[in-house]
């Protein structure tokens, strides 16, 4: 059993009960109980958040040992349909060796997610692997609690080099929980590198934006840079330049690079000059629709056009204005398209539903009056899986046009 006193044994685990007429969900498969699904008492207030309890339905049905947040809407998140389960190293262990297992699958190399919370069963945790660096990123109160576990077991399968914390983002407030960024375990290297599509891009896990890279566009990335070939290249919200470095190692003729961030730029262009790629690549820190505007008005035209922008959507509340953002992005892009050109737009709104963003986009191509078809419509790659029943954890979604 585990000897942390954090996580109780199966005898002294809390039971919680959901109310009458609340288990459908659950019984499908979901692996959440919200807040108002519960029966209260004083008591299970008292918990301590990320606790380990038992959920039950209100006839007795057990649903197994789950994660509990007293002060969350998402008050339960399912580790094991096992009431009795041990959760620790082992338990972690072998939850991240079949994660392991299936990225080998699709990678030749470990450089992917490791785990992807929910969908990998570990509720929360997100893991992102750089070779022999770790970069964990705890989303929920259990998954905060689990730490010590959690380093034990990486140790364990893969003796990794660094351990990193990247705890941020909403999701972190809403549990109750502080933002950090610190080495939990070992010493970075002086120099983190990731090779993609023949680009050495540089790796801050520290300090750059989520964990370091954007994993979930790889194969987006690599649909892109298939068409950039001899082609003007429009790479707006570029960031450090990944799409657009990549169409220049491709082999575009020309590509901008545009971004309001001027530390993201200096890294995009030094990463430019390193891979020789630089006399074929210009570096504009601009807002994006206003050069949008600025480039129609001067009648620029690009061959491929690619806008991945932040998150309009950070929250419900942003819902409306991020679909008028989306359509207005949509477009402002189609604008500067060359005829027979190709557009890529992603979105990675989790308050925007694959279907709204699609709409958002036609409505944009009607307005900039430019007619095209969809060639590709895509998520994140597989190592950014799905739990079947939170359909609504799939944020990232793209799609690639031609445009007349």
């Amino acid at each position: 059993m585990s000897d942390n006193p954090d996580h109780p044994t199966r005898l002294d685990r809390p039971l919680l009960r959901l109310l009458p007429g609340h288990d459908r969900r659950l019984r499908a498969g979901h692996p959440w109980a919200f807040s108002n699904e519960l029966e209260w008492s004083p008591g299970l207030r008292a918990l301590p958040a990320g606790g380990l309890v038992r959920l039950e339905s209100a006839s007795g049905r057990a649903f197994g040992t789950f994660m509990f947040n007293p002060h969350s809407l998402i008050a339960a998140r399912r580790l094991s349909p096992d009431p009795e389960a041990v959760i620790d190293s082992r338990f972690l262990a072998a939850r991240l060796t079949a994660a392991s297992c299936l990225r080998a699958r699709f990678f030749a190399s470990p450089w992917y997610r490791l785990c992807h919370a929910e969908a990998d069963g570990l509720p929360g945790l997100v893991i992102d692997r750089y070779g022999e660096v770790f970069v964990v990123s705890a989303g929920a109160a259990g998954a905060a609690r689990l730490e010590a576990e959690l380093l034990d077991a990486l140790d364990d399968l893969f003796a990794p080099l660094a351990v990193v914390a990247r705890d941020e983002g909403p999701a972190r407030a809403l549990e109750g929980l502080p933002e950090r960024a610190a080495v939990l375990a070992g010493r970075l290297p002086q120099r983190l590198e990731l090779e993609e599509g023949g680009v050495v891009f540089p790796i801050d896990v520290l300090k750059g934006q989520k964990t370091g890279w954007f994993y979930d566009q790889r194969f987006n990335r690599d649909a892109v840079a298939a068409l950039a070939a001899g082609a003007r290249v429009l790479d707006l919200y570029c960031h450090t330049g990944a799409f657009g470095l990549r169409c220049a190692a491709a082999g575009a003729a020309r590509v901008s690079l545009a971004d309001r961030s001027e530390p993201a730029l200096a890294i995009a262009a030094e990463t430019a000059r390193t891979n020789g790629l630089a006399e074929r690549v210009e570096i504009v820190r601009a807002e994006a629709f206003g050069l949008l505007e600025h480039l129609a008005a001067e009648g620029a035209r690009f061959d491929l056009v690619i806008a991945d922008p932040p998150a309009f959507a950070k929250s419900r509340k942003d819902h409306g204005p991020a679909l008028k953002g989306y359509e207005k992005l949509a477009r402002l892009a189609a604008s500067v398209v060359a005829p027979g050109g190709f557009l890529f737009l992603a979105s990675c709104s989790h308050h925007v539903s694959a279907e709204e963003f699609a709409a958002c986009a036609a409505k944009g191509l009607a307005k900039a009056e430019r007619e095209g078809r969809i060639l590709r419509a895509a998520g994140a790659g597989p190592d950014h899986p799905v739990h079947p029943q939170l359909p609504e954890s799939a944020y990232l979604k793209s799609l690639l046009l031609q445009l007349d």
